[in-house]
């Protein structure tokens, strides 16, 4: 059902809005940064980022001079206070993101996705905000089996992973920020979200740079879970649209509607690389695996959102962008961190 469209507000409309972005130095956040800078010139655009080991300042780079940096916590009150203060709107893209590491030590997904939202709300509410946008994941509906309809923003949240459970925690604390306080808060749940500047575990820039090093590529069980992918500029679209447009206290699934298995984009990403699917290794499936995610992303449309262009093609750009930027990963998968990631998650489960 859409929702009533009385209480919209359109932030667009203010021409000298000041807009915290939380993990603005990570992945999605700093492509956010870049689209803000670029679509509201007059806008003050604020990031606050821990620089963990998957954000980096290389991300914001050319910038400088437009945007305010501040390095700190967003579980941190005192940070999280002084960002926050004297901003109309915030976008919290800080977040532990990865499945896997969430399986080995969810103590830090706890602290940014869970304590870190409620401190950020308490500032927010605290500051007078506008409006807050959480970004959040379509893993918070659990996984749907083989038939069951696309979720929808309203379906019963089911999450399995760490990871998965500490959004689910943070959404339900904006939703009741919103019902408690009045804060203007609008969620949304993005899909597999990809691109360039990924950090290079997840899946697809895990497997592209592999290939490119002439590494296996490790594929999950008989590589048949299957997710829905969105690009990351199309992801940042609904974000400014649910920002500016979306229903105060609403939810917005952002999704491509597609099913594309691990199997398959590890056989895409060889064949565009090296054209050498000998390199494809099946190992020990992680566990509790979700094997389909998949929602229905009407409500988003209904704002204006739509994704742009086709997966193959967005995939293709996006393999082009590893090839062409090895200066970007290299060192990244160069790091001990890194290394011991892959020796302690993936040497074992052949």
């Amino acid at each position: 059902m859409i929702p009533n469209t009385d209480h919209i507000i359109q932030f667009g409309m203010n021409a000298a809005a000041t807009i915290l972005i939380t993990g603005g130095a990570g992945f999605i956040g700093s492509r956010y940064v870049r689209r803000l800078v670029k679509d509201h010139p007059k806008w003050s655009i604020r990031v606050l980022d821990l620089l963990t080991y998957s954000g980096s300042l290389s991300n914001l780079a050319g910038l400088e001079g437009q945007i305010q940096f501040i390095r700190g916590d967003i579980a941190d009150p005192e940070a999280a206070r002084d960002a926050v203060s004297g901003c109309g709107l915030v976008v919290n893209c800080a977040a532990e993101s990865h499945v896997d590491r969430s399986l080995v030590d969810g103590a830090p997904f706890e602290r940014t996705n869970i304590e870190g939202v409620r401190v950020l709300l308490e500032a927010a509410v605290a500051a007078g905000v506008d409006r807050f946008l959480q970004v959040s994941t379509d893993e918070v509906y659990g996984d749907l089996g083989p038939t069951a309809a696309p979720s929808v923003e309203g379906s019963p949240l089911r999450p399995t992973s760490p990871y998965a459970i500490s959004k689910a925690a943070g959404d339900a604390m904006v939703l009741a920020a919103h019902a408690e306080y009045g804060l203007e808060t609008v969620l949304t749940r993005g899909a597999n979200t990809f691109g360039p500047h990924q950090y290079p575990e997840k899946i697809i820039p895990l497997f592209i740079t592999n290939a490119m090093l002439g590494y296996s590529i490790p594929v999950y069980g008989d590589g048949s879970a299957v997710r829905d992918y969105i690009h990351v500029d199309d992801h940042c679209r609904g974000l400014s649209l649910a920002l500016e447009h979306g229903v105060a206290g609403g939810t917005y699934n952002l999704g491509g509607g597609l099913r594309v298995s691990a199997l398959e984009i590890a056989e895409s990403i060889v064949t565009a690389v090296n054209d050498d699917k000998s390199m494809i290794r099946f190992v020990r499936d992680r566990p509790s695996h979700d094997m389909r995610y998949c929602m229905d992303s009407s409500l988003a449309k209904s704002i204006g959102w739509q994704p742009s262009a086709d997966f193959q093609s967005q995939l293709h750009d996006t393999i082009d962008w590893y090839v062409n930027n090895r200066s970007w990963w290299e060192p990244i998968r160069n790091t001990s961190t890194f290394k011991q990631w892959m020796t302690s998650w993936y040497d074992d489960r052949s």
